[in-house]
């Protein structure tokens, strides 16, 4: 029964979307460049690169807003933290 979940997680859907002539020449012109099997493998990657940016850029929001939104006193202690920590590696590591 687990394999059956795990095909039907893995099931890709068939979608249609219009493209200008552009877009497609561009798409297969990828498609030869890379040897990928198909011109939705390539768009596959494009979107799996957009949508792990998007994630990356995300995540460093929430860092900088967490960081940004510190009182003093938390802020001290990061700067404690952050020098034990350096002091924990040998000299030529630092």
């Amino acid at each position: 029964m687990a394999h059956t979940a795990l095909k039907q997680a893995n099931r890709k859907a068939k979608k249609s979307y219009t493209l200008s002539p552009e877009s497609v020449a561009f798409l297969e012109a990828l498609r030869r460049k890379r040897q990928a099997s198909s011109t939705s493998a390539v768009l596959e990657d494009i979107l799996r690169n957009v949508r792990r940016e998007t994630e990356k850029k995300a995540i460093e929001r929430a860092v900088a807003d967490y960081y940004s939104n510190l009182s003093p006193e938390e802020e001290e202690e990061q700067v404690r933290w952050g020098e034990f920590a350096m002091r924990q590696f040998p000299d030529d590591l630092a």
